[in-house]
């Protein structure tokens, strides 16, 4: 054993130093030598594989690391594999706390890599853990945009994907070892060679830094760490995945108790729901490039409960989809219309005004054909409360061109009643680096209604953006937009809460890194300008100016505050309550918002959102406060509370709001989590409670124990005494998944 050792740290001598000569990147060898997954990483085939070298990322970029790792990347015919050894001068400072699945990692120490398998830019997958052995695997899309943490919508912690991970500790290191199947990524091999690209994470967190590779500035922005545009380009030999199909049926049971008022108003009337279902997917890898999901009487009961929000605007407020068929590669039918907007929005398939509609099934389609990335989904759902069954479908098609950060695309959505109604929506898109930094982004889409009678060449059923930004948190960066909205556009399949209107924005900023002698890590100042004018009228829609200010220290503090001036224009009345209401009118008036975090990786951690001032012809005051303990790798406390207050004393009308809610988790292991939240909502004078366990002994296999729990908070609100609960429901569900 001692020959062999010895061979093979001369054989990583020589691979080393040939990789120093070259002056090329990462070479990432073969393996012939079996490995174990265990977290040990005793095997010798280790050591002929080739260093990854790290650099810092924050919280000064460019310097050498604070902390010794040690990290291989090698592959065989079925896996990739990944080591990592992770060492600290003092092993007390290292932060586990965590063990659940998919948690999101700022308050942890992690160590990851993501792949961007086509080598497109835009579109990864991250695999990641901590020191507790959990598993984070996520997709990225968007080339994770420019700035936020990792629970930006870019970053999907939905997805799963099929790999293992152990890990293990000593008194002066962590440990990790990761295989993951070729089987469970999608890619394209042109002449036997792979390229994919590749970033490596490792967050140290008792000194707030990011180490990667290769070496990403920070002047891109917070997610500049995880964009696939910066990653390394590496190859792979040879590598066939097997394309297993994997057959997952479910079985559900549970008990559903509903009380609601009778026509007449007086009483409560109880109505029992007993559940016995199941229902089936299947995932079929036709290739290396391709996937194909097909579903059948699908259920999402394990679905956690979106958190409660209260709108203040007149505009719809958009939800993240968490349902699990809808998320491999979702980024592909992402067709942005501006903020949440968008002419593709899951959420309104099964899922009327809050309320679950039954989906029959549905087949998905995802992946790469050539240089073409497609993407295909087509969804039956039932009828529900006088609604006529529906058909869903989107055709998704986008393409590389001029360089490696540019593409151009098309998009189709239908929504079909079964009753003969029909909504269609089509465009074409395109975002080219122009150069350095600079991106031009345009879309032309239109819709078609059976409501609304439409000419391809009228404007009226319409969408026109052209945007054109300089990426970058460093230096001078600026946007512009200008967007047509016509008056019948309206894609069904969609979401979007404005049009008829003319839109244009535009941004100014500079930024700066004070460097290594100073503790703040970096400032950002800034102008923000909107203007949406109605294309009816020509009167103003709004208008907002909003000077702003950014500070972020190396210890993790960070701090934004921005004034601004709106004007806004209301064709009719705007509703905050029953009773509360904004006369149709003109408006101008001032205010001033903002928001304060704390360092994530402490035991305690808390973030302060604030908005105050005029608003419209009253006044307006909003705070919303998160603490968060991570008291333990085991166990979690969060906490939300809000409260919004509006007066307009020239008419005595008053609007205030509380909602608060509480979190906590607690996990036995990776296994098994048991969480479970209580929510209060006092404008809905709703409380919301919700219990969930969930045992996970492999991926595909889990068990879902979950108890839901509505109730009036005043039940004698209406008049009429409520009983002490609306609905409640118990439901147990099992899925179990079949690799053939």
């Amino acid at each position: 054993m001692k020959i062999r050792n010895i061979l093979a740290t001369i054989a990583l001598f020589s691979i080393c130093a040939v990789h120093s000569a070259s002056g090329e990147g990462l070479q990432i060898k073969q393996i012939e030598d079996e490995l174990k997954l265990d977290g040990v990483l005793s095997e010798s085939g280790w050591l002929l594989c080739q260093r990854v070298p790290l650099k810092m990322h924050t919280p000064i970029f460019g310097n050498q690391p604070s902390e010794e790792s040690d990290i291989r990347i090698t592959y065989d015919k079925n896996y990739l594999w990944v080591s990592a050894k992770l060492y600290y001068r003092n092993i007390s400072q290292m932060v586990s706390n965590s063990k659940k699945r998919d948690e999101p990692s700022d308050n942890s120490d992690y160590f990851g890599i993501i792949l961007d398998t086509y080598n497109d830019n835009e579109n990864a997958l991250a695999f990641f853990t901590m020191p507790s052995g959990s598993k984070i695997d996520y997709s990225i899309s968007n080339d994770a945009g420019m700035s936020g943490g990792p629970d930006n919508e870019t970053a999907n912690y939905t997805w799963n994907s099929y790999w293992d991970v152990m890990t293990s500790k000593t008194d002066s290191a962590w440990y990790v070892e990761m295989r993951i199947p070729f089987s469970s990524l999608r890619f394209q091999t042109v002449e036997n060679i792979t390229q994919m690209g590749l970033i490596v994470n490792r967050k140290i967190s008792y000194c707030n830094e990011i180490d990667t590779y290769p070496a990403i500035d920070t002047k891109y922005g917070g997610n500049a760490r995880m964009k696939p545009s910066l990653a390394e380009t590496v190859a792979f030999e040879s590598i066939e995945p097997h394309n297993p199909v994997y057959i997952a049926p479910y079985f559900l049971t549970g008990f559903a108790r509903n009380r609601e008022l009778d026509e007449s108003g007086n009483q409560y009337v109880t109505n029992d729901e007993p559940k016995l279902t199941g229902g089936l997917d299947v995932k079929y890898n036709i290739n290396s490039n391709l996937t194909l999901d097909l579903t059948a009487n699908t259920d999402f009961a394990q679905v956690e409960a979106d958190d409660e929000q209260v709108n203040l605007t007149r505009y719809s407020l958009s939800f993240p989809e968490k349902r699990l068929f809808f998320q491999e590669r979702s980024g592909i039918f992402s067709y942005e219309l501006g903020g949440p907007q968008n002419l593709f929005y899951s959420r309104n398939i099964g899922i009327t005004n809050g309320e679950r509609v039954d989906i029959l099934g549905g087949a998905r389609l995802v992946g790469r054909l050539g240089k073409w990335d497609i993407g295909f989904l087509d969804m039956n759902t039932a009828r529900f409360n006088g609604s006529p069954a529906e058909n869903f479908g989107v055709a998704r098609l986008r393409k590389q061109v001029i360089n490696e950060n540019s593409y151009v695309g098309g998009i189709v959505t239908s929504r079909l009643g079964f009753d003969g109604s029909y909504n269609i929506a089509y465009g074409l898109d395109g975002i080219f680096r122009v150069f350095g930094d600079d991106y031009l982004d345009v879309k032309l889409a239109q819709t078609r209604d059976n409501k609304i009678g439409t000419k391809t060449l009228s404007p009226d059923p319409t969408f026109f953006r052209i945007g054109w930004e300089k990426r970058t948190e460093e230096g001078f960066g600026y946007d512009g937009i200008y967007a047509y909205w016509g008056k019948d556009f309206n894609p069904g399949s969609g979401f979007m809460f404005v049009n008829d209107i003319h839109e244009f924005r535009g941004g100014l900023k500079y930024g700066w890194f004070p460097g290594e002698d100073s503790k703040i890590f970096k400032y950002r100042a800034g102008l923000d300008f909107a203007l949406l004018s109605r294309i009816q009228d020509g009167n103003l829609e709004n208008m907002e100016i909003s000077p702003e200010f950014e500070i972020s220290t190396k210890s993790g503090f960070d701090a934004f505050a921005a004034l601004t001036m709106r004007k806004e224009g209301l064709l009719r009345d705007f509703m905050l309550s029953d009773n509360v209401f904004v006369k149709a009118g003109n408006y101008t008036f001032y205010g001033l918002f903002g928001n304060f975090s704390s360092p994530k990786t402490r035991k305690v951690a808390a973030s302060l959102e604030y908005q105050a001032g005029e608003f419209y012809d009253g006044n307006m005051f909003s705070v919303s406060l998160k603490p968060e303990l991570n008291l333990s790798s085991s166990f979690q406390l969060s906490g939300t509370y809000q409260i919004d207050k509006v007066s307009f004393s020239a008419r005595s009308q008053k609007f205030t709001n509380n909602i608060a809610r509480i979190k906590a988790t607690y996990m036995l292991n990776t296994k098994i989590s048991v969480s479970s939240f209580i929510q209060y909502n006092e404008i809905d004078n709703i409380i919301i409670t919700n219990f969930r366990l969930r045992y996970n002994p492999r991926d595909g296999n889990d068990l879902y124990l979950v108890f839901n729990d509505l109730r009036n908070a005043n039940r004698n609100d209406l008049g009429v005494k409520s009983p002490a609960f609306l609905n409640r429901t118990l439901l147990l569900k099992y899925t179990h998944t079949f690799r053939l």
